[in-house]
């Protein structure tokens, strides 16, 4: 699909946002690990939610959906415990982070295959820590040098001390986060090198904590000791909306100086909370009473300084508001993004350079230096099948004078895909090609 962005003046109105995706995936799991029915109230609806549903119905999970008068979705599951069925293969699709939380999972079965037909993104990505991590806790693996294809061989763990390295991806932590406490003995974990997007570790505990699970975890979050014989308990779990998601429709109304508002937005652990006082920070009058951000326009918009580690999945639509920003933005700290579903450091500056933006990289960071003015646009501009990617194409898109045609639009369905449906009931001025 093609997305063919147009000039747009203003946007005006109110929306609900998609459910938060790193909440729905981690609810879902720790129904699927507890023994009886849990309730999920209002998970999201996003290409990584269908993968990580259809993974636990491999694994066992019995998912029943059902809608409310007011078209609400409730997911009845039935979970496995701690004896999954074998799948035999598990396909992740292109969701790195529900693979990696099914991987632990699998180390419950004595044999299991991950594999997954995107190997240009996907089949890219590291998870030789995880697979490490998982070894000492008696697992055996067989990898592509820690990529895709993965066969694990797993179901006689043992308790004790693992270290996992936190450099490239919290994911690694978090799984086997879920995974210890069905192990049946203790287990330590020592987080070595640098954790990287903390705040999803502290997303993973707070639904662990709901589920039941006890947990002693370091202030700083580098070591871990978790009881063994535990359970997880059946629970009623309600996802807030969605942080990242929201981001880009704020970063779109600030770029076209809108107002705007963004209903439940809750606060919780979501890092791209962060979102409403960067915004600020740059000149956007944001209003928040703690369940609805409102913007009221600005009158310029100013870089600013940021340390993207601690919001990695807001840094992209918020690089399009800097793109039109007065002064020199920089996000830093940011080098596991390279390790997403594309470079999300050199294609970022690569597409914004062609559309005219002064920008640079870093191994680890952004500069922009922005231009209140619009640019010229007129082009095609390619995703590389990342729905980050294609967010902040389209929000620079609305200030271009000949608008941008995004490829591959469709993408943006791995975490948001009512994402141009919603920026046309704003008042968009978007066409969807098939």
């Amino acid at each position: 699909m093609k997305a063919h962005i147009h000039y747009t003046e203003r946007l005006a109105g109110r929306l609900d946002p998609p459910s938060s995706k790193n909440y729905t995936t981690r609810y879902l799991l720790a129904a699927a690990l507890a023994e009886g029915e849990s309730l999920v109230h209002s998970p999201a609806h996003s290409d990584d939610a269908e993968v990580m549903l259809r993974g636990l119905r491999g694994f066992g999970a019995q998912i029943r959906e059902e809608r409310d008068a007011q078209d609400k979705v409730h997911l009845h599951v039935k979970g496995f415990g701690s004896r999954p069925a074998n799948p035999g293969v598990v396909d992740p699709g292109n969701a790195g982070a529900v693979l990696r939380l099914l991987l632990g999972v699998g180390a419950l079965l004595p044999e299991v295959r991950f594999e997954t037909r995107h190997t240009e993104s996907l089949g890219q990505r590291p998870h030789g820590d995880l697979l490490a991590a998982l070894e000492q806790l008696g697992a055996q693996t067989q990898s592509d040098q820690g990529r895709l294809p993965v066969l694990l061989r797993g179901g006689r763990l043992h308790g004790g001390r693992v270290q996992v390295s936190g450099a490239k991806s919290s994911q690694y932590l978090s799984s086997l986060l879920f995974l210890a406490p069905l192990i049946g003995e203790p287990v330590e974990i020592e987080v070595v090198d640098h954790l990287v997007s903390q705040p999803l570790i502290r997303t993973t505990l707070e639904v662990l904590s709901q589920a039941g699970i006890q947990i002693e975890a370091s202030a700083d979050l580098m070591n871990f000791r978790i009881p063994g014989g535990q359970h997880y308990q059946p629970g009623e779990y309600t996802v807030n909306g969605d942080y990242p998601s929201s981001a880009a429709i704020l970063a779109a109304g600030a770029v076209t100086n809108s107002s705007i508002a963004v209903d439940r937005l809750f606060e919780d652990c979501q890092g791209e909370r962060a979102v409403i006082p960067l915004l600020r920070c740059m000149g956007m009058a944001v209003d928040y009473d703690g369940r609805t951000a409102t913007l009221k326009g600005h009158q310029g918009l100013r870089g600013v300084d940021f340390d993207g580690d601690t919001a990695t999945d807001l840094v992209l639509a918020m690089l399009a508001v800097c793109a039109f920003s007065a002064g020199q933005s920089r996000f830093h700290g940011i080098g596991n993004l390279r390790l997403k579903e594309c470079d999300r450091i050199g294609v970022p500056v690569r597409e914004l350079r062609r559309l005219g933006v002064d920008c640079e990289e870093g191994p680890a960071e952004i500069l922009i230096r922005g231009c209140p003015a619009e640019y010229e646009g007129g082009v095609e501009v390619p995703t590389y099948h990342d729905h980050r990617v294609a967010q902040m194409l389209s929000i620079v898109g609305l200030r271009c004078r000949q608008g941008l045609t995004v490829l591959d639009a469709e993408t943006v369905g791995k975490s948001y895909p009512a994402f141009f449906q919603d920026l046309i009931a704003l008042g968009a001025r978007i066409e969807l090609v098939e």
